[in-house]
């Protein structure tokens, strides 16, 4: 019904993993059911007794209100980063 992937990426500007949120997926028919926010309460709580761990983090599309308005429930803040990539040639 619902999944998440942490990765970790070292930050040399925090001395810390952060750990990163990635694919996401609730079943439409699942959605707006609170799974996500014990999918991340759970990663929260595994990072807090880690001990090494700055926090955890994701991407969210610009367009994607419904997600944006989740993650800020979640006392989850926009970092003002923007991210450029270039496709392999």
């Amino acid at each position: 019904m619902a999944c998440l992937l942490v990765t970790y990426e070292w930050s040399d500007w925090r001395n810390g993993l952060f750990w990163w949120i990635q694919s996401v997926y609730v079943k439409p028919e699942f959605r707006r059911r609170g799974i996500f926010r014990q999918l991340y309460r759970q990663v929260q709580t595994l990072a807090a007794a880690d001990g090494g761990v700055c926090g955890p983090c994701l991407y969210v599309e610009q367009h994607n209100h419904a997600a944006q308005a989740t993650y800020e429930t979640l006392q989850m803040t926009p970092t003002g980063y923007l991210v450029f990539e270039a496709p392999v040639q």
